[in-house]
């Protein structure tokens, strides 16, 4: 009869991840309070925002165009 080693390793697996994360969580992140102390996350963030508006703007007028062309499609048919 054959140990099942399948569920103790899935365990330990999780066990291993949940600690791994702990760790992790507990290192102070230096990168985002350098970020936030000069005030460059504020560039970060509105480039971000920027770029967003700006595919957005562009969908809209890429969906009014294509209206365009099927209403002109269905006039010639």
């Amino acid at each position: 009869m054959a140990i099942k080693t399948l569920p103790m390793k899935k365990t330990a697996i999780a066990l291993i991840a949940i600690l791994y994360s702990c760790l992790l969580a507990a290192q102070p992140n230096t990168q985002d309070d350098f970020m936030r102390s000069s005030g460059k996350i504020y560039v970060v963030v509105a480039v971000i925002v920027a770029v967003f508006i700006g595919i957005v703007i562009f969908l809209v007028y890429l969906d009014r165009r294509l209206t365009k062309l099927e209403h002109q499609i269905k006039e010639n048919d």
